[in-house]
Parts: C-alpha cells; structure tokens; sequence
C-alpha cells in the first residue's frame, strides 16, 4: 500500500465496532503518530468512522469519538475494521456493501483482531490469506472453510491487511512503515514503543505450550499439541502415546503429576471448550459443532457439556 503520491500522506481510516478493542486499535494507530514525529513529515493521516458517526464504546467502556462520515472516503488508501468481543452478533448488510464499494475502488481493507470475521462475511476474503485472533480461528475456520486463514500474527498483500489483534497491529504497522518508509524509521518507532524486537508476520500468537501450561517434558508437551490438533477426529489414547513418544502407563502418570486428572479427561475438556468457543462465536448448527469436536451425538455432546459447564449446549447459546 505505497502513497498515492511521493509528497502526499497515507490516509487510514478505521472503522470502529462496538466493543472494539482499545489494545488492537491503539497499537495499530500510535505508530503512525510516532512516525510521523520522528520523521518531522506528515507521513500518515488517520480518521475514525462508524456506522451513525457516532462515538463508539470499546470493550473497556472507553468512547472514541468518530472524525469521518461514511461517505467521506475518497481519498482513503486504507480502511481497517477494529472489532473485539461480541462480533459474531453484528450483522449488517449495510456494511458489507459499504466494504465491497471500498474494495472495488482498490482501497486497501483490513482488520484487527476479530475484525476479520466482518471482512469474511462481506465476502472481500476468498483470494487472500488471513488471520484473526487465536481466541476465534476455530470457529472462523469452521463457519469459513473455504478460506485460507493461516493464524499468522499478521497478513499482508496489496488488497488486504489482517492482523491478529493485541499488540499484533503494532507489528503489521511496522511492517508497513518499513515498506513505504525504510526499516530504520521503523526500528525508531518500535524504540519509542519500547518494543525492542520487531517480530514478523510468521511470529506466534500464543506462548509456546511449555510456557502456558509451565510444563517442560518434551513427551507431554508433544501428546498435549497432538490433542489440541486433532479434536475434529480424537486420536486413540494408546496411539496418541506412541507419536509423543511414551508407553500409555508413562502418560497417565505425566498427565496425573502435572494436571491432577487422566489423559483422557484432559482430551475431553480440550474438545469441550472448543466446543464452548463455537457455541459462542458462530451460528453453526449443535449437530455440526458436535461433529467438529469430535462428539458422535448431540446428546452425548450436550451430557458432557451439562457435567462440565453445569449448562446445556443451548442454555449457553442463549447466555
């Protein structure tokens, strides 16, 4: 997304959904502020837009003032839809029209955190990889299958920039200033955001399992990745043992010592709060939620959701 013209700023507009997230959209924001000072140039301009020009809350309770009406888009290089919680509730044919008028004018379109979700259901996605947040790429997977959603910690190409919200914005920013303006003014603005390593799009998302789960055996780090990557088609436990690389009594001893309960359980609850994240963030079917957990009945299913949660696949649904 070079500048229209040499001497003339970027304009990036941001489109704010209710309950955005003030993080994703603050990191994606003050580093074009920050360029702009260093560099002592007007590099980039930024507006702010809603759907009724509104001030618009974040999920902290915080309003921020929209600086644009929807109509005033002309001379925008860039729109990016800042959402956070409760987006799969918002549906507006409006503005998937607003955003596929956008795109046929070659503005560049993007999103932060779940603000993928938006751009996928305005159909603006099918020809570009993606991201969104760790927290929603089984269920944007699920309800989009067709899409090439790669949960990388920022995606970019000439029509579409998706970032995974956090401080991933922070990093696609970057990304783009270094682009258009030289890595060295890209290292002095991650200097003054006290980010001292620039991370690329290919980065994780989430902390390495031995962080999260403070575990440091090799084997049980293994046979925990296996579970959480095959929850659609679970792995036998005596199969799953072998490609970790433990006998089956050596992993319901490891299991025990370090999370209290047997492999098989800890399995289920994996497959149960993903299903709990489907349940909440799309609209697919109990049926087909069931099958993607790897559940063979709603009913068991809604059993074993009912023991574990104290509520059925539909009272949470409802929630």
């Amino acid at each position: 997304m070079p500048p229209k013209h040499p001497n003339q700023p970027t304009r990036i507009g941001f489109f704010l959904i209710a309950q955005f997230s003030m993080l994703s959209m603050s990191a994606a924001v003050e580093p074009l502020r920050i360029a702009n000072r260093l560099s002592k140039q007007p590099l980039y301009e930024w507006f702010f837009y809603s759907k009724e020009s509104q001030p618009v809350p974040a999920s902290n309770g915080v309003e921020v003032a929209t600086t644009r009406d929807m109509t005033n888009t002309a001379d925008l290089d860039a729109l990016i839809v800042v959402a956070g919680i409760d987006v799969q509730n918002h549906d507006d044919p409006g503005l998937n029209q607003w955003l596929r008028q956008l795109s046929r004018k070659s503005i560049t379109l993007g999103s932060t955190s779940t603000g993928s979700l938006l751009l996928a259901r305005a159909k603006l996605l099918q020809h570009s990889p993606c991201t969104i947040h760790w927290e929603n790429i089984d269920s944007f997977r699920e309800e989009f299958p067709l899409l090439d959603v790669s949960g990388e910690l920022f995606e970019m190409d000439d029509r579409f920039m998706t970032c995974s919200g956090g401080l991933s914005g922070l990093d696609m920013m970057l990304q783009l200033i270094t682009q258009q303006h030289g890595l060295q003014l890209a290292k002095d603005v991650a200097e003054q955001c006290i980010h001292p390593s620039i991370r690329d799009a290919h980065a994780h998302q989430r902390m390495a399992t031995q962080s999260r789960l403070s575990i440091h055996h090799p084997s049980l780090i293994s046979a925990v990745e296996l579970m959480q990557s095959h929850t659609e088609e679970p792995l036998p436990l005596a199969q799953l043992a072998t490609q970790a690389g433990l006998s089956l009594r050596q992993m319901e001893r490891l299991f025990k010592h370090h999370f209290g309960q047997r492999p098989a359980l800890y399995y289920l609850d994996i497959r149960l709060n993903k299903a709990q994240s489907l349940l909440r963030q799309t609209s697919l079917s109990t049926f087909e939620i069931a099958t993607a957990c790897g559940f063979n009945s709603t009913s068991y299913l809604a059993k074993r959701y009912r023991l574990k949660f104290a509520i059925t696949p539909r009272q949470e649904r409802l929630a």
